[in-house]
């Protein structure tokens, strides 16, 4: 079904940026991706806290994933939540999340690859 443009406000996006242990980093970029998320990145990173900072914070080590996903705006509440959970009930699954508005992107096509919605995206 096409998109009326006049009638339905567009579908916002953002860039969510998720950094967990890098031994999970497989497990919540696929978490992530059940939320229609088409377009993820996924980079080994290492904190920089000292490791008497991290045996306070309870942290095993430094080595982490930064996922970057584009996320839909009115999925993001539903992400939020269930990485929420995710963080409070996954062993050694704890993270940290942020969500960026997207404002600009360029091309009808990009826009609906993005938002997964690909197929009613209409250029005029």
């Amino acid at each position: 079904m096409a998109r009326d443009n006049k009638n339905v406000s567009p579908i916002r996006l953002e860039v969510l940026i998720t950094i967990v242990d890098r031994r999970k980093g497989d497990f919540y970029a696929d978490l992530l991706q059940s939320f229609d998320v088409n377009m993820q990145m996924l980079l080994s990173a290492t904190g920089t806290a000292e490791k008497r900072m991290l045996d306070i914070l309870g942290i095993a080590d430094n080595e982490k994933a930064v996922i970057i996903s584009v996320v839909r705006e009115d999925r993001l509440e539903d992400i939020e939540t269930v990485l929420e959970e995710k963080f409070a009930s996954v062993k050694g699954g704890k993270g940290v999340s942020v969500a960026v508005p997207l404002s600009s992107i360029m091309g009808a096509t990009a826009f609906g690859f993005l938002s997964n919605e690909s197929g009613s995206i209409s250029s005029t």
